[in-house]
C-alpha cells in the first residue's frame, strides 16, 4: 500500500488489496472512496468486496468508479459530497492514484489555489497542468 497525502485530510493511493483495511483504519483514515470499476480489476477487489471489508473495519465507504478518461461532473461531485460528509481524514485510490487526484482537484476548484490543486499531486507524479482551464472554470462558478 503506497498512500499519497495530497492535504492532511485527502489522501490518494494505487489500488489497495483487502488486507490493507486495517492499517488504512489504523493511520486514521475514516472514509474510503473507491474510483476504481469493477472492470479494471480481479473480482475479489470489486467494489462489493472492498465495500464488505472497509465497513466491517467500522469505515465508511464511498464507490464512486471513474472512467479512465470519461471522469464526469457526476464523478466530481460525489467525490466532493464523500469529502465534506467525512467525519475525519479520506484515502481514495485508483489504479495508481491519478484519477483521485484529479476529481481531488476538480472537487476543490475555488477552495485552494489553482496552483496547489496542481501543485500538491505533481509531488507524486501526478501532472495536472493540462486541468488548469478546467479547475479555474471550476473556480468562478
Amino acid at each position: 500500500m503506497d498512500i499519497r497525502p495530497l492535504t492532511e485530510t485527502y489522501a490518494v493511493s494505487p489500488q489497495i488489496d483487502l488486507t490493507d483495511v486495517a492499517a488504512i483504519k489504523a493511520a486514521g483514515y475514516t472514509t474510503v472512496i473507491d474510483n476504481r470499476p469493477d472492470g479494471e480489476i480481479p473480482s475479489h477487489l470489486h467494489t462489493q468486496a472492498m465495500q464488505q471489508v472497509v465497513e466491517a473495519a467500522g469505515l465508511t465507504f464511498v464507490a464512486n468508479p471513474i472512467i479512465g478518461g470519461a471522469m464526469t461532473m457526476t464523478n466530481v461531485e460525489v467525490q466532493a459530497d464523500a469529502m465534506a460528509k467525512a467525519t475525519g481524514p479520506v484515502l481514495a485510490y485508483c489504479a495508481s492514484g491519478n484519477r483521485s487526484s484529479v476529481c481531488w482537484a476538480l472537487a476543490s476548484a475555488g477552495q485552494r489555489p489553482t496552483d496547489d490543486l496542481i501543485g500538491i499531486p505533481a509531488r507524486y507524479g501526478y501532472s495536472l497542468d493540462h486541468l488548469r482551464p478546467q479547475i479555474e472554470a471550476l473556480a468562478a462558478r
